[in-house]
């Protein structure tokens, strides 16, 4: 089975795919015979993933745009939007997979946290506010999918700036979720994409080879493909190293530090190391 918005002849448009998910996605669609268009900041290197998308797909390059687009900036993404009203009618799915790690620290320079806010949170805000009303209003089935993290979720210490841009984007597009199920009519839903550790330029970091650990690009695009196709809201990506049922335990954990009255990150407090090793290894 395949989800009703992937119909041949659909239109998707991702941001940040260039590479990494966002490419993974881009070349998906167009085997599936939506047409494509990728958004991103780097024209020579979107400009070799839309020659790559292209002969994967039915229709060629007539099948695919690029746009050059920084989707901190709302004109790019007004732009952007009525680059593909013109040349393809207007979007049916919307990939916000735009997004940026350069690292943070709780006193750091203020650009830096904006910088990430700006592309990581307020890309996605305003990405969705300037499509997705000409979305509904095409009355076809269609998907908003934002790519969040398990930093999101969890918080682990270490990069505040980033946590709290995948924080924000997971109420945000909760949010957008009940917002589209209880607007008439809307046959469009949001889905949040939770990668595990799958091996991208961002997360790289220097290294030419993917850890045994990590998942490829392309294995997490299956992974949201399937689940895609059952509805699920939280895509919840396991990796080589990390199964669900582990994930499951570190996010429980991480909620209960709220109901049993923990400290903040209690994961990572010296005084609850041994009962959250506990806990992880404790049998149902």
């Amino acid at each position: 089975m395949t989800h009703s918005a992937f119909t041949s002849g659909s239109v998707a448009v991702v941001t940040g795919g260039a590479a990494g998910i966002g490419l993974a996605a881009a070349k998906r669609f167009a085997q599936l015979g939506l047409r494509v268009c990728i958004a991103d900041v780097d024209e020579v290197r979107l400009n070799r993933a839309a020659q790559e998308i292209a002969r994967l797909s039915p229709r060629g390059a007539n099948g695919v745009m690029a746009i050059e687009t920084d989707v901190s900036r709302v004109e790019d993404l007004r732009a952007l939007d009525a680059a593909v009203q013109d040349r393809f009618g207007g979007a049916d799915i919307l990939m916000n997979n735009a997004g940026i790690q350069p690292g943070s620290s709780m006193f750091g320079a203020d650009a830096n946290w904006e910088r990430v806010l700006e592309v990581n949170l307020w890309g996605v805000i305003r990405g969705t506010q300037t499509f997705v009303p000409g979305m509904i209003a095409r009355g076809r089935p269609g998907l908003i999918i934002n790519t969040g993290s398990k930093q999101g979720i969890t918080t682990p210490p270490g990069d505040p700036a980033y946590n709290v841009s995948k924080a924000a984007l997971k109420a945000f597009t909760e949010a957008l979720q009940h917002e589209l199920r209880n607007t008439p009519g809307c046959q469009i839903s949001a889905h949040l994409l939770i990668p595990g550790f799958v091996f991208t330029d961002l997360a790289a970091r220097g290294r030419t080879e993917k850890p045994a650990a990590a998942w490829t690009a392309e294995q997490t695009v299956d992974f949201m493909m399937e689940r895609l196709d059952a509805k699920d809201f939280y895509i919840l990506c396991p990796d080589n190293d990390v199964p669900r049922s582990l994930d499951e335990r570190r996010i429980l954990w991480a909620a209960g530090d709220i109901v049993e009255n923990r400290p903040p990150l209690s994961r990572w407090h010296p005084d609850y190391k041994q009962a959250f090793e506990a806990y992880i290894q404790k049998k149902d």
